[in-house]
């Protein structure tokens, strides 16, 4: 049952229709990127004047755009432009999903933003599952810098915490090897992860940043979940340094 109901458990899309009109506080455009496969993929952009750079953002494994492009605008609040994807099946989005599909998809929107911005202005910013999308594209990419927010060692890491009784090895489709991708990436690399994280094991996150080349800093914030970082003055007071590292 696990093996071919894994996806329910990873993935969490909800949909929204077509026609549907996003509504935030800042201004953004709206765009749409073809996959050689036949998928559509929605992504969203918000576009600043004289932003301090760009942030390639991947998303956490629930919701979908109209959810998380509230959460960017954080972001552009601190003057960064922000381009952020839905994932196939998510939102407006459509395909088939796999792992090598969420790989060769960042990749695409990585395009985009080369397009847009010179590579030395990329951020790439990884949460929780994002970071496993976002750790892969940076080991093909010279981004200026890597953020991760709540990520995971690999996914075999985290399963086992919940299902330690089955043959996940054999089970698994989906890998998500960032411990093996982090070691290629050669730009500075931030890591944010909370204490109390009920989803992704704080250890799991610290494992990830032993395997990371230097330059590289680990974060701890200390009672932070999964969901919350962001409230914790910890996040607030080092995220603006991490955005800003050369």
């Amino acid at each position: 049952m696990l093996y071919f109901l894994q996806e329910k458990f990873i993935f969490l899309p909800t949909k929204l229709p077509q026609n549907h009109v996003y509504q935030f506080s800042e201004s953004f455009e709206e765009f749409f990127l073809n996959t050689p496969d036949g998928a559509t993929l929605n992504g969203l952009h918000f576009k600043i004047e004289d932003p301090k750079g760009v942030i390639l953002y991947f998303h956490g494994n629930a919701g979908d755009l109209s959810r998380w492009g509230e959460i960017a605008t954080y972001f552009v609040k601190k003057s960064y432009a922000v381009i952020i994807m839905d994932y196939r099946t998510y939102g407006k989005s459509t395909g088939k999903l796999s792992e090598k599909h969420l790989f060769s998809d960042a990749q695409l929107f990585y395009n985009y933003a080369l397009e847009n911005y010179r590579e030395k202005e990329i951020t790439i910013y990884g949460r929780s599952l994002g970071a496993a999308i976002a750790t892969q594209l940076a080991s093909k990419t010279k981004p200026s810098k890597l953020v991760l927010e709540t990520p995971f060692y690999n996914l075999y890491d985290v399963a086992k915490t919940r299902f330690s009784f089955l043959p996940l090895k054999l089970l698994l489709k989906y890998q998500f090897e960032s411990n093996r991708y982090i070691q290629k990436v050669n730009c500075p690399i931030t890591i944010f992860h909370g204490t109390e994280d009920a989803i992704v094991p704080y250890e799991s996150g610290a494992s990830l940043y032993r395997a990371a080349n230097e330059p590289k800093e680990f974060i701890t914030i200390e009672g932070g979940g999964h969901n919350d970082l962001v409230q914790f003055s910890t996040y607030q007071k080092n995220i603006g340094n991490a955005l800003s590292i050369k």
